[in-house]
């Protein structure tokens, strides 16, 4: 048996843009019914386009130039997408439609019938008595023989605007365009600067919760990109001038959309993890190979100006000798959001995973022979999720090197991110950093606070401008499936510890960070 042919509801309920509108057209001049035909039409609710049923073609008119413009006139005028009027002798005078004439005049139509009756002949179509201006020709078809139903439903152009619009669907030589998934779970301030900065251009937006979409970015950032749902992403996938895709999304859910965007012949930035179990990230790294498009994970530490210039001077310059001991403090703030938290796969993922990677990248070793941790849950709210928010991390390094990392979700003030080397030639340390430059100690106020977000601004812009330069073939990415591997078995080795209470020998042992997220449920 055959695959069931789509519908014009199939269609509709798979993109989010379209509707379908049932007509109710007289052949006759009569009063009765006889001569009347049901026609449904499948059509663009931002343009007031009928579409041909065909993918190919709805998703060549949802990336199009024109769609967004019609979208953006809607919005900024505060309008809804007007609904096709029926043609019959009972249709009142329709809504102005204030759409680009271009979007209107270059679309071919395509009508199915219902099955009431056929679609009627050309001579039968009743011709609105709408108004139009003197010399102006609505028939969006060029021949004469074949007029569209467009014809046949009362419309009005918009004027042009009075000003030059900021951007006509079209990138700038060298621009570079991107697609942002799991928007909902990025910060909106942060990306939005990085986008700007950098000069590409914002294409689509992709997430279910919509709503928060456009809070945390706003409708003027917005207005030259689409916002479309998780069910649509194919269209964001399958537009050529996209170029790469950045993904926020948690990492149980990120690791699908990383190969899927790989596969349509997109370079990726995974601003979380592509995943916390070893094997399926070998995966996306590994398709990423295959496809030949750089794969980017977001450990933004070890593009923090001042670490990178303390590794130069630990392991390019020796200043310190041989490395004896390190300790890391980071303190969050504000604290993580407690979905954001469970989503992220828990402390050691979201937060401890950072510490582990520039650790390794100082020491230029791999992983540690040993890991030991101890943790608590001090909130009711992370106990219930079987995680903790205070994570002390201890581990021995092969060189003979002992670290300690120190990690909490609590920070009353303003975030506590500090790094301490000792080497047997002295010592280097990274305090706290604030636009003041003032250190204080007891004070009742803050002098100066400082999010998570801020004391990484400067890191999380490199980490983008590299991974633009990745997409352009200017360098390869810096964090390789190796390093990437190895850091989070050591994060699966550092949650294993303190959920047993015993330590790990990753020298004798193979860490299988699903099996312990099993152990969670």
């Amino acid at each position: 048996m055959g695959r069931k042919k789509k519908t014009l509801h199939d269609y509709a309920a798979e993109f989010s843009e379209l509707a379908v509108k049932r007509h109710l057209l007289e052949r006759g001049g009569g009063g009765g019914g006889e001569g009347a035909a049901v026609v449904e039409t499948l059509y663009c609710t931002s343009c007031q386009l009928p579409m041909r049923v065909r993918r190919d073609r709805i998703l060549e008119h949802l990336s199009s130039g024109r769609h967004y413009r019609n979208r953006r006139l809607l919005r900024q005028h505060g309008l809804r997408a007007p609904l096709l009027r029926s043609a019959g002798p009972a249709a009142g005078p329709g809504p102005p439609l204030q759409l680009e004439a271009p979007a209107l005049l270059s679309q071919p139509a395509f009508v199915l019938a219902g099955g009431c009756g056929a679609l009627p002949s050309a001579p039968s179509c009743p011709k609105p008595a709408a108004a139009r201006r003197p010399g102006q020709d609505l028939t969006p078809s060029a021949s004469a023989s074949r007029p569209s139903p467009l014809a046949a439903f009362p419309m009005r152009i918009a004027p042009a605007p009075s000003k030059p619009e900021a951007w006509d669907g079209a990138l700038r030589p060298g621009g570079v365009g991107l697609a942002l998934f799991g928007a909902e779970l990025v910060d909106g301030a942060l990306f939005r600067s990085l986008v700007e900065d950098s000069g590409c251009r914002l294409l689509y937006v992709v997430g279910d919760r919509l709503e928060e979409v456009q809070r945390a970015f706003g409708a003027e950032f917005l207005a030259g990109t689409a916002v479309l749902r998780q069910r649509d992403a194919g269209v964001a996938l399958s537009d050529q001038r996209v170029s790469g895709a950045v993904i926020c999304s948690p990492p149980e859910e990120a690791s699908k959309i990383v190969i899927d965007a790989l596969r349509a012949g997109k370079g990726v930035f995974c601003e979380r993890l592509p995943s916390c179990d070893r094997h399926t990230a070998e995966a996306c790294f590994d398709e990423a190979d295959r496809c030949g498009r750089p794969l980017v994970c977001g450990f933004y530490k070890r593009f923090d100006p001042a670490l990178q210039f303390l590794c130069k001077r630990v392991r390019e310059s020796r200043a310190l000798g041989r490395i004896h001991r390190v300790a890391t403090t980071s303190s969050v703030y504000p604290e993580a959001p407690l979905g954001s938290l469970k989503a992220s796969g828990g402390i050691f993922y979201n937060a401890a995973v950072h510490d582990i990677d520039i650790i390794s990248l100082l020491l230029g070793e791999s992983a540690p022979d040993t890991v030991f941790s101890l943790g608590h849950a001090f909130c009711a709210d992370v106990a219930c999720l079987q995680d903790a928010d205070t994570v002390a991390v201890s581990m021995k390094f092969p060189s003979g090197a002992i670290v300690t990392l120190d990690v909490s979700q609590h920070c009353t003030r303003s975030c506590d991110q500090r790094l301490e080397v000792h080497g047997s030639e002295g010592t280097l340390r990274v305090d706290n950093q604030n636009p003041l430059g003032i250190t204080e100690h007891g004070t009742s106020v803050p002098v100066c606070s400082q999010t998570q977000a801020d004391r990484y601004r400067d890191a999380h812009r490199e980490l983008f401008r590299h991974f633009l330069r990745t997409l352009q073939g200017k360098e390869p990415p810096v964090i390789t499936k190796e390093q990437f591997l190895w850091t989070i078995q050591v994060a699966a080795a550092a949650e294993q510890s303190w959920r047993n209470g015993s330590a790990v020998d990753l020298r004798n042992e193979a860490i299988d960070s699903s099996a312990i997220k099993a152990e969670m449920m």
